[in-house]
């Protein structure tokens, strides 16, 4: 291979080390303005999207593990890389895939996991990292205050039996 080559697998390499998550999308049929608007969108979410070659993206996405189908690899495809939070890049996907028919997702590759183009478009799907983990947060949550709520009202319960029997004792005496 020649050297230029090499340098672009490195390149593509590192980009898919330092992602949270990628995806590769179809382009067919965008205009450059398009494009460029795409790029703007996906780096207010904090992703990249770069047109690389098939065969240098497969040799560079083999370095770090992953196993790609080969069926995905055919075509155009764009490689869309999430530095930050992969749920926001899927949704900037999914909306221009919305508006212009030529952009699909391909696959993703979520922590090593390869994901189909439907389990890609669902990740768009899913609440934001802050979200999920608000849910969470309340899922722990819920049992401790169950239990507070039991035992509350176990107290309760025996504080108005003994304020009712003072209450009997007092009227009995009067």
């Amino acid at each position: 291979m020649r050297p230029e080559k090499q340098q672009l697998v490195a390149d593509i390499r590192t980009m898919l080390e330092s992602s949270t998550c990628y995806f590769l999308v179809t382009y067919n049929g965008l205009t450059a303005a398009d494009f460029e608007s795409f790029r703007i969108d996906l780096a207010e979410a904090e992703g990249e999207c770069h047109v690389v070659p098939n065969r240098l993206f497969k040799r560079a996405a083999a370095d770090t593990g992953a196993e790609l189908p080969a069926d995905a690899l055919v075509g155009d495809s764009a490689l869309v890389a999430a530095l930050g939070d992969p749920i926001a890049v899927a949704r900037v996907i999914r909306k221009f895939g919305r508006a212009h028919k030529d952009v699909g997702f391909k696959l993703a590759v979520l922590e090593g996991a390869v994901c189909s183009s439907e389990e890609a478009a669902e990740l768009a799907d899913l609440p934001s990292r802050e979200v999920l983990l608000a849910q969470f947060l309340g899922l722990l949550q819920a049992p401790m205050g169950q239990l507070v709520s039991v035992l509350n009202a176990k107290v309760s319960s025996i504080a108005y039996v003994l304020s009712s029997y003072l209450d009997k004792q007092e009227n009995e005496a009067a």
